[in-house]
């Protein structure tokens, strides 16, 4: 174990509240330390970040009214013209796809019952130790839950575990039309902040298993801020102590309970984030009022 992750694992309940436009959080959710081959990822980062007083403006693919606080903070610190041009996924195309019907994955979410559903999507970027994995498919596979799983390079490996039994193991999927079908009722995601608006576009709670980088703190903002999901892993050091099948079946069975009263309320607080997101994206909503902004100002640009 590096000294940084000795430091961090010391640390980690220490709550830093200086930062400007930030919730209270604590040093084991900001974003991951970088160690070895991650440090080039770093440096992309920093050099990113770097660039920001040298453009002429800024576009936030996010939400006005989910992020107010930190968007005004970043409007008064950086000297340029800021716009929060909603969560740029394409939601305008729900719907629209004729031979989407007939996708032999959105037939099996026909035939299920109403948020039975537990979407599980890992990204494709960074994936887990490999027992840690066994103990994450053994664990959903046991819980009896219908699932409905997205791995790329795992499929195989999930659908020979039996995971298949309980539902759906594919490669690829429409991954927002699969999320807004009424047969999905929780997502169990890695927290990259793209899948992130498309969950809380479709409205649903989450699972959070975040690996790296933003993920971390895109993890305790659903669990802790918005209140709309649960950890997978709890207390310091948990990335490195597996979670164990048992842990996890019990949770993903607690978690796709429709009737229980915690259960009702995280999907209430969903629903309510649902409904800012579609009334932002709407005809006159902030995110088409920002973007019609933005417009203008580098048009006018332009023309001088």
């Amino acid at each position: 174990m590096s000294p940084l992750c000795v430091h961090v694992i010391e640390r980690g309940n220490e709550v830093v509240n200086y930062i400007p436009g930030i919730p209270p959080t604590r040093i084991a959710d900001l974003p991951t330390i970088f160690y070895g081959a991650l440090r080039n990822v770093l440096h992309l980062a920093l050099e990113a970040i770097s660039m920001v007083p040298k453009a002429q403006y800024f576009l936030l693919t996010s939400i006005y009214e989910l992020e107010s606080h930190t968007i005004d903070t970043l409007k008064q610190t950086i000297p340029i013209p800021i716009y929060s041009i909603g969560p740029a996924i394409p939601y305008f195309k729900l719907g629209d796809n004729e031979n989407l019907s007939n996708n032999f994955y959105m037939q099996w979410l026909d035939s299920q019952p109403k948020a039975s559903v537990l979407y599980i999507s890992q990204g494709s970027f960074l994936s887990v130790s490999t027992a840690q994995m066994d103990e994450i498919i053994a664990g959903v596979h046991d819980s009896g839950i219908r699932i409905f799983w997205v791995a790329r390079d795992e499929a195989s490996r999930i659908k020979e575990a039996g995971c298949g039994d309980n539902g759906l193991v594919v490669s690829w999927c429409d991954q927002l039309n699969v999320l807004c079908h009424p047969s999905v009722g929780g997502f169990w995601s890695h927290c990259g902040w793209n899948s992130i608006k498309e969950g809380i576009f479709a409205g649903l709670p989450f699972l959070t298993y975040p690996i790296f980088l933003d993920q971390v703190p895109n993890s305790k903002t659903l669990v802790e801020d918005w209140k709309i999901g649960w950890k997978v892993r709890r207390g310091m050091g948990d990335e490195m102590h597996l979670v164990t099948r048992e842990e996890i079946a019990r949770l993903v069975q607690r978690f796709m309970d429709l009737e229980s009263d915690e259960g009702k309320e995280m999907r209430r607080r969903a629903a309510e984030l649902k409904e800012t997101c579609r009334r932002a994206t709407s005809v006159g909503g902030s995110a088409e009022t920002n973007i019609d902004a933005f417009i203008k100002d580098i048009s006018q640009s332009h023309d001088h």
